[in-house]
């Protein structure tokens, strides 16, 4: 079995850039070679804009390797929770900009050799059909063809779906290293200062006239308070091999249910799930669950991944914060990173040439933090501040907790993770641990 690597890094030969060597200037700075990084650095080249990429790492080596990579608008329960707090109008614009990042993709796999397939994605529940019932009907009064289902290829019962066709999933880094080709992308570049216009990194000093932070979890703390709009929840996956065929993709409506879908002959299935310095199921319960219902299925790989969650249910794309006009950000994906990656890309392409785009306003970081949430997400950092043990987080200092499935010092206020040795694994700390 292949511990803690996902099955799209099998077999592949990923692409790779060099490292930035001295000092250099460009109109647009994109930080972090991600999906939505190389998608913004894809677009603005297509748009005719001077731009470089930066990566700390190398490109597609955080999150995005570690994706489901399921394609689809269908994003849970959400659009009945859109219209009720924010009305039809939002909640179009919302399906619309993840409709058109969608067709995005269908027309870019055209030409990348991909796995891309079209398939039907499934929404269920297991209570409360009625909740079903009203997402359906949300989606159908937003002109989406949405049906209730049984889901009968499913193992268990379950109280309903809400099933939608020609929904899509893919190999993740297939296609972000094709995508990738040609493009001015600098791995193994650390940013590791910034300031108004200029960036420092290990080796030299990027001037740039506007950037775009796609780090995941954005690690600039004087601006836009993402510390506290932001949370990050970790998931779980197995790869089996042997398990009875699935068509389709599948996830539970609540955070903490399964997702499933097959790659090849694999099914992938995903859950476990818990905010990151927590305690959950992580591939316990997945291990579980297989044994219960795919008995003669072998676990071949396993791995984990990291979701930045916002504090109502969209993410943060556009300008980083009030004070900050040159300065833009994609943040808060909430689960969906492969759609709204694309999303990301084409609002701040937009954005950063300064052109209109229909969807900006939904998706601002500078709209209202009061929230619920807003107050849970203060009360965890407040209590990880007031904790009096080490390790603690270089990030804002908070206590870190040992998560013993992976090995792992996690904080529990913002998401950041290290090694047993200390070494930085996620973001947004941008140290190793003390």
């Amino acid at each position: 079995m292949n511990e803690h690597r996902s099955v799209w890094t099998e077999d592949m030969c990923p692409a790779t850039f060099d490292a930035l060597n001295d000092n250099a200037t460009t109109d647009v700075l994109v930080v972090g070679g991600g999906m939505a990084g190389v998608l913004c650095a894809y677009r603005l080249k297509q748009a005719g804009v001077d731009c470089m990429l930066v990566e700390a790492d190398r490109i597609g080596g955080g999150i995005t390797k570690d994706t489901t990579a399921k394609i689809t608008f269908a994003h849970g329960l959400l659009y009945d929770k859109l219209i009720r707090h924010f009305g039809v109008h939002t909640a179009q614009l919302y399906l619309d900009a993840q409709q058109q990042a969608c067709a995005r993709y269908a027309e870019m796999c055209k030409d990348i050799a991909c796995d891309y397939k079209e398939c039907d994605f499934f929404v269920y529940a297991m209570n409360g059909r009625r909740n079903v019932e009203r997402e359906i009907t949300a989606l159908n009064r937003l002109g989406v063809k949405a049906e209730f289902s049984s889901a009968p290829a499913l193992p268990f019962a379950v109280a309903g779906a809400v099933r939608v066709e020609k929904q899509a999933q893919f190999h993740p880094l297939k296609f972000l290293y094709t995508a990738a080709e040609g493009l001015p992308i600098y791995e193994h570049t650390k940013v590791t200062e910034w300031a108004p216009h200029r960036v420092k990194t290990q080796r030299g000093t990027i001037a740039y006239k506007k950037a775009i932070v796609t780090t995941h979890f954005p690690s600039l703390n004087k601006h836009g308070g993402y510390f506290l709009k932001l949370y990050q929840h970790r998931s779980y996956v197995l790869a089996l091999a042997g398990a009875a065929p699935l068509d389709g993709m599948y996830v539970d409506e609540a955070d903490r249910g399964l997702s499933f879908r097959r790659y090849n002959d694999l099914l992938l299935l995903g859950g476990g799930g818990h905010r990151t310095g927590k305690r959950g199921g992580c591939w316990q319960e997945l291990e579980e669950f297989a044994q219960k219902y795919y008995p003669r299925a072998t676990v071949i790989s396993r791995w984990a991944t990291q979701d930045c969650k916002t504090l109502d249910d969209m993410p943060y794309i556009g300008q980083y914060a009030k004070h900050t006009p040159d300065l833009f950000v994609a943040t808060g994906f909430n689960k969906w990173g492969m759609s709204n990656a694309m999303v990301a890309a084409d609002i701040l392409c937009d954005l950063v040439t300064g052109k209109e785009n229909p969807y900006a306003r939904v998706f601002s970081p500078l709209r209202s933090m009061w929230h619920p949430k807003l107050a849970q997400n203060a009360f965890e950092s407040t209590v990880g501040l007031l904790t009096p043990t080490v390790p603690r987080c270089p990030h804002l200092g908070c206590a870190l907790k040992y998560n013993p499935a992976e090995h792992s010092w996690d904080c529990p206020c913002h998401g950041s993770r290290f090694g047993e040795d200390g070494e930085l694994i996620d973001n947004p700390a941008t140290d190793d641990m003390r």
